[in-house]
């Protein structure tokens, strides 16, 4: 618990070179980067998550959970994830059934295959090793798992424009993000997650887009 919490993160060495990151740090001098300790538990909806809207991936996430997960200790109505044993033996079917295509559901496989290989080096080179799994994916692993205050989840769809309307005043694309953030190099997620409180966003001008649903095809 205390890990999650964040107790190991360390950002005494974090410097804010930006009015809005100082103005950040100063509205939330608590904010710590916990990490959960369990690699493939955060790698599972990572992939989910891979070029979809969140809803798409959390309605496949709800539906795999409640099919395949186990009922939480004292709290039964809820649902722990399978291990990877179980994601292994899931028939295709049931991927189908849950909104995600062939890809991810192959990288998901595969990556339940080596889970013990992750869980004892989470590092980002063994995590893009994966079929399947690439800058963006294994950043947001290695925040969620082991708190790495310095993974950019470079190839988001929104990131490069949020840190580039915040810092620069104007909408920037990976590299420009990646630019704009080289200042603060070992601390560059913490900058984001204090960029996204922070309520500066670009206007959003274009329609919004559709969800899809793979269930159909």
């Amino acid at each position: 618990m205390p890990e999650l919490l964040g107790a190991c993160d360390v950002p005494e060495g974090f410097v804010a070179r930006h009015d809005v990151v100082r103005e950040q740090v100063r509205r939330r001098p608590g904010l710590r980067i916990g990490r959960t300790g369990r690699v493939f538990e955060a790698l599972v909806p990572a992939v989910m998550e891979q070029k979809v809207l969140a809803q798409e991936a959390w309605r496949g996430w709800g539906y795999l959970l409640r099919r395949f997960g186990t009922p939480a200790p004292g709290a039964p109505h809820m649902r722990v994830p399978p291990p990877p044993g179980v994601w292994v033996r899931i028939p295709s079917w049931e991927w189908h059934r849950s909104g995600l295509e062939a890809v991810r559901a192959r990288t998901i496989i595969g990556a339940a295959r080596v889970a013990a290989r992750l869980e004892e080096e989470p590092g980002e080179a063994r995590l893009r090793s994966l079929p399947g799994i690439g800058v963006w994916t294994a950043a947001e692993v290695r925040q969620r798992a082991v708190g790495d205050p310095d993974a950019v989840s470079a190839g988001d769809y929104n990131l490069p424009g949020l840190v580039g309307w915040a810092l620069a005043g104007r909408k920037v694309d990976d590299a420009g993000m990646l630019e704009l953030l080289e200042p603060y190099a070992g601390h560059r997620y913490r900058v984001t997650r204090l960029l996204e409180s922070s309520g500066r966003r670009p206007p959003r001008r274009g329609p919004r887009l559709p969800v899809r649903d793979y269930r159909s095809f």
